[in-house]
């Protein structure tokens, strides 16, 4: 029997997710200095953005048939 496509997840964690796990959250905050372990508390949690970083797009290669003549 064959598996749907739509229930497939070999390239789920390929897509940008707008939404953090709890660990991910803290993980974020303590990288930002906002989160302390022992005083705060780890259900109330301030909004953490997941912002993607768009990567730099290639220049195009200038070949012979560019060149103008």
């Amino acid at each position: 029997m064959s598996l749907d496509p739509s229930l497939k997840t070999a390239g789920a964690m390929k897509q940008h997710r707008n939404v953090l796990t709890r660990p991910e959250r803290i993980a974020k905050l303590q990288d930002k200095n906002r989160f302390d372990p022992q005083s705060t508390d780890p259900i109330h949690l301030p909004k953490v953005g997941n912002r993607k970083v768009a990567a730099g797009k290639k220049s195009k290669k200038k070949g012979p048939e560019d060149e103008v003549k």
